[in-house]
């Protein structure tokens, strides 16, 4: 491979292994029995994890250019172009600690056969981890086709309701019209590009910050690649796929691996934003008002279901609009918050998902009515639960508490009082239904005596999952310092931006 240097550079094309390592083990994962299979992906997982690790470890914290770069000639607008910074990197630990922790978790659910499913979380974690360090947009949206195709898959295969048809059916819906929007988008970008340079083609983002965009084609551009993004992040109105994805499909896996990542807020930070920043103001104030809509929306909606994996998904929804607030302010300190509050919903959800997935292995349901009680049977679960719900809003100890403290005061000096009030409220409004829903499956007794709880062979691989869950929560509350150094320099080229509306003072080596 030829690798290209930028400014920090291993020895090796690290970038390059994280993303051929899955790929590499599918043939003996696909060929193996469901035990050896488990504990292979076991190890990938873990070795990715290793290597973000050591990526994190390497990374220059004190400059603001793309870092471990590397390059490779194919075709014209399909040359391979990667690199990181603090932001992808970030997302990157993200990704293969939460894929690790699903590879734990697909024995002690039962998802049989194992070999098929942990072949495709190891395939989604190589398209995952690709999303994350390409430059190309044209590649981003490519795999962002293949990986939407491997989740669906998990989510019908897994499902666990005989109405995973529909939702199945509801998830092609929106996420076709989603990635239809983004490749026109793309195309559209990328002819632009070629008018103005001889007719060649080119889809990468060095080169597309080096070539204006006419003011004619940002509207369209802006309006396509925004909300072929939002359909994924889900942002109100498009999140209709979301609540019968979670209540009929898998219980855990594919809404951790949908939402937990968050590829849509990463692809607007990483393309939309640098490449459009016109459109974005124009844009600003509708958006804002979808953002606001959907956070009371979603809330009011949370507290109706008598399903905790639609009150969840509600959940979801709702919190959204929170980012997106921070990031419409277009202020360095909500940048900031929006990134760091976007892990923190990563990591919440997913614990709040996969507390779920085993309270349904216990119970055989997730409905409201018929839980209760369920702290003397579970407690480290219960209390994975309730950290990661009080992480979602934000409570001090738990990363959520500074992320939406910055996204807050980024809101009021750009928004003033009332958006910032807004969004305070909408967070008391999630308090209430995620304790709400902890005190109906944990303290109360249920509606119905038909509950049946079954005693579990795999007690101590669940206790693990909830202690790591509790712990990662934990430790990333009390030490969000390391991560807002992190993800400073990376974002400082993004603030002069909008600080000054200028394509050309996006900051590139």
């Amino acid at each position: 491979m030829q690798v290209l240097a930028w400014h920090t550079q291993l020895d090796f094309p690290i970038l390059a292994i994280m993303q051929l390592l899955p790929l590499a083990a599918l043939l003996i994962l696909r060929l193996a029995g469901n035990r050896a299979a488990a504990l292979s992906a076991l190890a990938i997982t873990s070795v990715e994890l290793l290597l973000a690790i050591y990526l994190y470890q390497q990374f220059n914290q004190d400059i603001t250019a793309f870092q471990f770069g590397e390059h490779l000639n194919l075709f014209g607008p399909l040359d391979y172009h990667a690199a990181v910074d603090g932001v992808s990197v970030l997302f990157l630990l993200l990704t293969n600690f939460l894929v690790l922790i699903v590879a734990l978790y697909g024995p002690i659910r039962g998802l049989k056969p194992q070999n098929k499913f942990q072949t495709t979380v190891l395939a989604t974690q190589a398209c995952l981890v690709a999303m994350f360090v390409t430059i190309n947009l044209l590649w981003f949206v490519f795999i962002s086709f293949i990986q939407l195709v491997l989740l669906g898959y998990l989510l019908w295969r897994w499902a666990t309701s005989p109405n995973k048809d529909m939702a199945f059916t509801r998830y092609l819906q929106f996420m076709g019209s989603g990635l239809l929007l983004l490749i026109l988008g793309t195309l559209l970008l990328g002819w632009q590009y070629a008018e103005a340079h001889n007719h060649v083609w080119s889809f990468d983002l060095v080169d597309l910050l080096g070539s204006p965009i006419q003011p004619i084609y940002q509207g369209w551009i802006f309006f396509m690649l925004f909300y072929g993004l939002a359909v994924r992040i889900p942002l109100f109105p498009f999140h209709g796929w979301l609540p019968s994805a979670a209540e009929h499909g898998t219980v855990a896996v594919a809404p951790i691996l949908l939402l937990g990542l968050k590829t849509g807020i990463y692809g607007i930070l990483r393309f939309v934003y640098p490449l459009l920043p016109e459109a974005v103001m124009e844009w600003q104030t509708f958006l804002l008002v979808l953002a606001v809509a959907g956070i009371f929306y979603a809330a009011l909606l949370a507290m109706m279901q008598e399903n905790l994996r639609r009150l969840l998904a509600y959940a979801v929804i709702s919190h959204t609009g929170i980012v997106m607030i921070g990031l419409l302010s277009l202020h360095p300190l909500a940048f900031q918050g929006s990134t760091l509050l976007t892990i923190n919903f990563g990591l919440a959800i997913a614990g709040l998902f996969f507390m779920t997935g085993l309270i349904f292995q216990h119970t055989g349901t997730t409905s409201l009515k018929q839980l209760g009680g369920l702290f003397d049977h579970m407690p480290v679960v219960a209390i994975a639960f309730l950290i990661a719900g009080l992480a979602i809003v934000g409570m001090p100890g738990t990363p959520g508490f500074d992320a939406a403290h910055l996204v807050m005061e980024g809101s009021i000096e750009s928004f003033g009082t009332l958006v910032t009030i807004g969004a305070a409220l909408g967070n008391v409004m999630a308090a209430g239904f995620l304790l709400w829903a902890f005190q109906r499956v944990f303290l109360s007794q249920p509606e119905t005596t038909s509950l049946r709880i079954k005693t579990s062979a795999t007690l101590s691989t669940e206790v693990l999952i909830a202690v790591v869950i509790i712990i990662a929560l934990l430790g990333l509350g009390f030490y969000t310092e390391p991560w807002l150094e992190l993800i400073d320099k990376s974002l400082e080229p993004l603030n002069n931006l909008y600080s000054t509306p200028t394509a050309h003072e996006y900051a590139l080596p």
